[in-house]
Parts: structure tokens; C-alpha cells; sequence
């Protein structure tokens, strides 16, 4: 680390030198004028179904120096994260994970669904997302969709979707981004863009490392991604892309309890020498078409990946490998003066391999411990097809209609066929935009009712009812109020509720299935139950040079220990421009929750106290690292908080990086 530092340091003190002879001698210096972004969100948007979702840039995740998905969403409001490391994931559990307004906490499966250009990538056989198969750099936004939105994805209640970059312009562009700091902290990530003339391309590659401020909380994340476009002609293009990436993560362990060199459980606690290797590699080919005001595009594409324990103190060492394949068709078009139609078929196949230390019983064998073995994944396919139509509606000068109705229709090679309805309506103005919005989400059980039958044969009946489940629904409801109040105040305020019923769930060792062993059954008999909440932002443009915004969310859920759910949650940021220097702080404040994610099972979440915490970095423009070129340090956890995630977990005291960005 420390020759790392070193290089850093001498990197930047040669910028530093460079740049003042630059203006010694009369070289042209940087524009004046600096643009300052939004700090924590860049905005929150309405669509023509009247939907309502939050986008986060590249600005923000580079003013809030995130390294990781969840590090970059943990400020957005509706967000809350949970994680054991300051770098990595530790699995798709609790170790490192990001939840909606309450929706995401459920294990095996999620409600939410996590997305690159709209294909799905996540642990395909235990149907829930892993957060390091999906890096940041190379990312040019990212959209998190608050509630079932049938229009843009099915199959969840909430979802985030990553974009990437495209060259927009002719020639080439590119960035480095060197850092190193605390707990031997080191990045390296590289972009590169480019367009001649039908042409364009995309590469991005980065490798992040760090030993973690404890013994075994070290995180190694490697990824490569890329594209290429090619237009045809005036209408039509082609393209594809591919992802490739690699991990590997330690779990320090819940320090409640001593460390234990016993890998294999099911234990209550960590033992603090786990380790996860994830890895995925997945290639898309696209068809896209533009006649006028009538667009669509054509995706398919091929994911494999897998999911890997060593002394995991519940799974031992224990392996999932996970194949995903399918294709997105989307089509939108205006038949007649103010009308669009949306509409498209989505088809997703998964399979996969799990292998450990039980998984060689066959599934009802009572007490069919430590026999070791693989077992095959069936195909388990899911295809939906949808559409909707908005139509606007001039009222007057100033004023619009835009009534919305639509639904997404399922079909499953072993579950029941259903259709899930929404609609909603918006009053716009250039001044103000009042919503509502409804829609029936369905969430399918997927693979993992297979996989974990498999990985605990002693724990399931052998007609236990995996293949006779429904799909669990949710009965989304919102209302809310875009505000500009001016060219530099924006506010935006929503209430909304869920309402979910038919949660499917085991019974099984959590139950106190051992007596009688093997009885454990597949049912959708979770009690419903609902989640209400509010959102208020406001972004302030005080002047050209600083921007304030803030963030207040608030949640109450009808089960009273529902994790990852705080009554209140609130963060705030300030960008701005202090002499030559660029400045981000950002700060949290959120009030205690439970943690531990929501089995399908009873489970017994730990309780978790309040806390804030801030962030800041300070950048120092310099022309001679380049376009965009900067030499910058962040520091995390600035007033040195003590605050955790998940019980037994406490995050990092203050600590920091420093870096520089050089580009052309």
C-alpha cells in the first residue's frame, strides 16, 4: 500500500507542478467555469405511465466516491444498504445489499431485480441479486424504479437498472482513475469511448483491493465491459457487448461472538473466516430500429456466473453455478396525435449447479447430513409480454393530461399464468406535475424453490410443493407532487403504499423441522402485510457555484420487525467551488432498524441503533492531468461515527483516499 501511496502522492505533487508552470508561463487555463452537479441525485422522474423512479450519474457516484453499487445508491432516498466491508459484497445475503422502500430483504429470491441496459443480471439459481456482478465503472447512469413497474420491467417489486456509456460525438475520449488509502485501499479503472462515423465503441476496465479495517473483511474486485455500435443506416443499428467480472470478499464475522475456525453450520453467527468468490461473464447482441416517432430494439443474450462459499459457518463450503439466457423485445410507437404505445415481450431461462456438503441426500432422507454432492438445476422459464398506453391531453395553455392504463402478462413452465394491471394519471404544468399511479406487481418464485430443497435435502418432504406455489403479489399506490418553484428549486413530495399478499414461504428448520426431520413444506402462507412510507426532496441551486440538496424518507411497515426499514431516513449534500478547489460533503442521519434479511422461514432480526454519518472530498482541477483531469481526497466517516449496517458489524472509522483522474 504504502509504495502505492507513494505513487499517488508523487503523481499528484507532479500535477500540482506542472499546472503552476502551465500558468507561469501564460498557458491557457481551465474555463472559469465550473459546472457543479446535483449533489446525491441527479433528479427524480415521472414517466408517461406516471411512474416514479430516481436517476444517479456518474457525478454523483464520483462525488460520493463510491466504489460499489450500494455505496453509490446508499444516500438516495427510499435506499437504505446493508454490507460487511468497506470494499465487496459477502454473497447476495446481508453482507452487502441494497432494499427499496422496504422491498429486497427476502432470501432465497428478492423483490427487487437489478439490471445493465435493461438485461437481467443477478445469482440466477438463488433468484436474487449479487451487487459485485454489477460495477460502476463504465456506468453513465443509474436508475433505481421505486414500486412495480410493468411498463419498464417485470417480475418484481422494484428494480435498478444500469446504463452504460456511448460515445456521442466523433473522435476518441478517454479517463484514468487512480486512488489509494486507508486499510490498503487500492483503484485502478479506465474508461474509453469512441465514434467514426457509424461506428461506436465502449471499454471499461477496473480493479478494486483493500485488506478491510478488519481481519478477514478484504475485498479484490476485478471487471471488464465494453460495446460496439454499428448503424446501418438512417433507421436501423446492430450492436453488442459483453461483461466480464470477478471477486472475491472475506466475512470479518459478527464480532459479538469469538472467532470460530469451524466452517461448517448452521451456526447463528459468523465465524469470521468465510470467504465468497462470485464471477459472472455475459454477452447481448442487440437489433434497434428508429422510423420517425416509431422505435424498438431486440436484445438477447447468454449469462453464466457462479456463487462460491468456503467455511461459510451456515453453507460450509458450498458452490452455485448459474446460467441465464433470453431476449427483451420493446416496441414504442404514436399511432395517433398524443398517444403512445408501449409494448414487449420479455423470456428468461434459468438453470444452474449447486454442490456441498449435503447435497448428496436425496431430498425427504431425515437427517441426511454431511453427504457430499452436486445436483442439476431444471430450467426454470418465465416469459411475460406487456403493453400500455398514455395519452395527452391538452387542457389548456398552461395545462395536461396524461392518463396512463396498461398490464404484463406471465407465463411459467411451472408456475400459474397471471396478469398484472397498472395505471395513472399526471396533471402537468411547467410549474408543477401532480401523479397517481396503481399497479398489481407479481413476483414468481423462481429457481431457488428447487435449489434449496437440494441444498438441504434432511430439511424438505419430498413432495414438499416447490412446483405448486403462486406467484406473491403486491398492490402498489402512489400519489405525489413535482414542484419548480424556480429555475434553481426543485421539490419533489410522494406518498405510497404496499400492500403484499401470498409471500411464498418453508417450513423447515427454522420451523423446527427436525422433529419430525424431513417435513418441511413450500406455501404462500406469509400473512399480508403493508408498507407505508413518504419521500420529500428538495435540490437548491444557491448560486452557480453551490448546490444543496436534501432528502427525507419516512416508513412504517404493518410487521413490526421488518428489516432494512428505519421509520426515518434523511441525507443532504452540498456541491460547490471554494477557490480553485471543488468541494462534495454529504451526510446521513437514519433511525435504528432491524437487520438480517427476511427468510423464507420464521427469522429473528437483530436490531440496529440509529446513526449519522458524513462524507467529503475536495478535488483540485488541473489541466495538466487533461479533459476532466483532477487530483482529489475523500474521506469517509469524517467525524469518525460509530455505526453499523447489520448487527455485529460495525462500518470503519474515518479514513480516506486520494487520487487523481486524467483523461483526454
Amino acid at each position: 500500500m504504502k509504495n502505492y501511496l507513494s505513487l499517488s502522492v508523487t503523481l499528484a505533487l507532479a500535477a500540482l507542478a506542472a499546472e503552476a508552470h502551465a500558468q507561469q508561463a501564460g498557458d491557457k487555463k481551465l474555463d472559469s467555469v465550473v459546472v457543479t452537479s446535483s449533489p446525491i441525485i441527479e433528479s427524480n422522474n415521472v414517466d408517461l405511465f406516471s411512474s416514479f423512479s430516481t436517476r444517479v450519474t456518474e457525478s454523483q457516484l464520483k462525488d460520493l466516491s463510491a466504489l460499489d453499487l450500494a455505496a453509490g445508491l446508499r444516500m438516495a432516498p427510499g435506499v437504505q444498504i446493508s454490507r460487511y466491508n468497506e470494499v465487496g459484497s459477502y454473497s447476495g445475503d446481508q453482507g452487502g445489499n441494497v432494499y427499496i422502500r422496504g422491498m429486497g430483504a427476502s432470501r432465497p429470491g428478492s423483490e427487487i431485480k437489478t439490471y445493465l441496459d435493461g438485461i437481467p443480471v443477478y445469482m440466477g439459481v438463488w433468484n436474487h441479486p449479487l451487487m459485485d456482478l454489477l460495477p460502476l465503472n463504465g456506468i453513465k447512469s443509474i436508475d433505481i424504479y421505486k414500486g412495480p413497474q410493468p411498463q419498464s420491467s417485470g417480475n418484481n417489486f422494484g428494480s435498478i437498472n444500469l446504463q452504460t456509456k456511448t460515445a456521442t460525438r466523433e473522435g476518441v475520449e478517454g479517463e484514468v482513475n487512480l486512488s489509494a488509502g486507508s486499510f490498503s485501499t487500492k483503484v485502478l479503472q479506465a474508461n474509453l469511448l469512441g465514434r467514426k462515423d457509424d461506428v461506436d465503441f465502449m471499454l471499461a476496465v477496473g480493479q478494486i483491493e483493500s485488506d478491510g479495517d478488519r481481519p478477514n473483511s478484504d475485498g479484490r474486485l476485478k471487471n471488464a465491459m465494453g460495446k460496439v455500435g454499428l448503424k446501418i443506416n438512417s433507421a436501423w443499428s446492430v450492436g453488442a457487448s459483453f461483461l466480464t467480472v470477478n471477486n472475491e470478499v472475506g466475512d470479518p464475522g459478527d464480532n459479538r461472538f469469538p472467532v470460530s475456525n469451524v466452517g461448517v453450520g448452521p451456526y447463528t453467527f459468523s465465524n469470521g473466516v468465510a470467504r465468497n468468490d462470485s464471477a459472472t461473464t455475459m454477452f447481448t447482441a442487440s437489433v434497434a430500429h428508429r422510423h420517425g416517432d416509431w422505435k424498438g430494439e431486440f436484445k438477447i443474450y447468454d449469462n453464466k456466473g457462479h456463487n462460491d462459499l468456503t467455511n461459510d459457518p451456515n453453507w460450509g463450503t458450498f458452490n452455485s453455478k448459474f446460467k441465464m439466457s433470453g431476449f427483451r423485445w420493446k416496441e414504442e410507437f404514436s399511432p395517433w396525435q398524443g398517444g403512445q404505445i408501449v409494448a414487449g415481450i420479455d423470456q428468461e431461462t434459468v438453470s444452474g449447479t449447486v454442490s456441498g456438503t449435503h447435497v448428496g441426500s436425496p431430498v425427504g432422507t431425515p437427517f441426511g447430513f454431511g453427504v457430499q454432492g452436486s445436483a442439476e438445476i431444471p430450467d426454470f422459464k418465465l416469459l411475460s409480454a406487456y403493453a400500455g398506453v398514455s395519452q395527452k391531453i391538452n387542457l389548456s395553455s398552461g395545462w395536461m393530461l396524461l392518463p396512463s392504463v396498461g398490464a404484463r402478462f406471465y407465463d411459467s413452465n411451472y408456475y400459474e399464468s397471471k396478469a398484472g394491471p397498472n395505471a395513472g394519471v399526471s396533471l402537468i404544468s411547467d410549474a408543477m406535475t401532480v401523479y397517481a399511479n396503481y399497479s398489481r406487481g407479481l413476483l414468481y418464485p423462481g429457481a431457488e424453490t428447487y435449489t434449496l430443497t437440494r441444498a438441504l435435502p434432511m430439511a424438505f418432504a419430498a413432495n414438499n410443493g416447490w412446483d405448486r406455489l403462486s406467484p406473491t403479489e403486491d398492490k402498489h399506490s402512489e400519489i405525489g407532487v413535482k414542484l419548480n418553484l424556480s429555475a434553481a428549486t426543485q421539490i419533489d413530495i410522494s406518498i405510497f403504499n404496499d400492500e403484499v399478499s401470498d409471500r411464498y414461504v418453508w417450513s423447515g428448520f427454522n420451523a423446527g423441522a427436525f422433529a419430525p426431520p424431513a417435513s418441511g413444506t413450500w406455501s404462500n402462507s406469509f400473512p399480508a402485510y403493508r408498507i407505508n412510507g413518504g419521500e420529500v426532496s428538495v435540490r437548491h441551486e444557491v448560486n452557480r457555484q453551490w448546490t444543496v440538496f436534501g432528502g427525507l424518507t419516512m416508513l412504517e411497515s404493518t410487521i413490526s420487525n421488518m428489516p432494512y426499514l428505519p421509520d426515518t431516513a434523511i441525507s443532504g449534500g452540498v456541491n460547490g467551488k471554494v477557490g480553485g478547489f471543488k468541494l462534495a460533503i454529504d451526510a446521513q442521519h437514519q433511525s435504528g432498524m432491524y437487520s438480517l434479511t427476511q427468510d423464507r422461514g420464521t427469522f429473528a432480526p437483530n436490531p440496529v441503533a440509529g446513526f449519522t454519518v458524513a462524507n467529503a472530498r475536495i478535488a483540485y482541477p488541473t489541466a495538466s492531468l487533461g479533459k476532466g483531469g483532477e487530483i482529489y481526497v475523500a474521506v469517509n466517516n469524517l467525524f469518525d461515527a460509530d455505526y453499523q449496517y447489520n448487527a455485529g458489524y460495525p462500518m470503519p472509522g474515518r479514513n480516506f483516499r486520494v487520487g487523481l483522474i486524467a483523461g483526454f
